[in-house]
């Protein structure tokens, strides 16, 4: 039988695993749009920055940045990379995202209003962590469909 000083041992290398396996994470950080480098059609959204970071056992992103029209967007959205739909918040075109982990540096994304899927994607962290390229496809807030590829600096 495991003692309560073992116990306690053993759960807290279980916490400290988990909090560095976040930490660790190559998406995790401060992402700054490279407007340049990006290809985004007129009318997409601009989310001039991102930041991934823990919120416990779960990742918390914040997006930044403009709608098709100009005027300024915050969303949010606190979950797991396991596939499964958590809510948004201040997104117009989704209300529940999913990120599916691929590899260590690649998600897969979908996004869903009303039960149906408004957007799908992949986003890519380069080998050296610098750069994190994002391909969405998806309904813009226009209802016209829109593709795009944005390309941020870790900032």
């Amino acid at each position: 039988m495991m003692s309560t000083r073992s116990l306690v041992s053993t759960l807290a290398l279980c916490s400290v695993a988990v909090v560095v396996g976040i930490a660790a994470d190559a998406h995790m950080g401060t992402w700054k749009l490279n407007e340049a480098k990006s290809k985004l059609g007129s009318g997409m959204p601009r989310n001039h920055t991102v930041v991934y970071a823990s919120a416990g056992d779960s990742i918390k992103v914040t997006v930044d940045g403009t709608d098709g029209s100009g005027k300024p967007l915050h969303s949010e959205w606190t979950g797991k990379f396991d596939g499964k739909d958590y809510a948004v918040t201040g997104d117009p075109v989704t209300e529940m995202r999913s990120y599916k982990r691929v590899d260590d540096h690649t998600l897969a994304l979908t996004g869903k209003k009303a039960g149906k899927i408004t957007q799908t994607g992949t986003i890519v962290v380069s080998p050296d962590g610098k750069t994190r390229t994002v391909t969405i496809t998806g309904i813009a807030a226009t209802g016209e469909k829109a593709t795009g590829t944005a390309v941020y600096d870790k900032g």
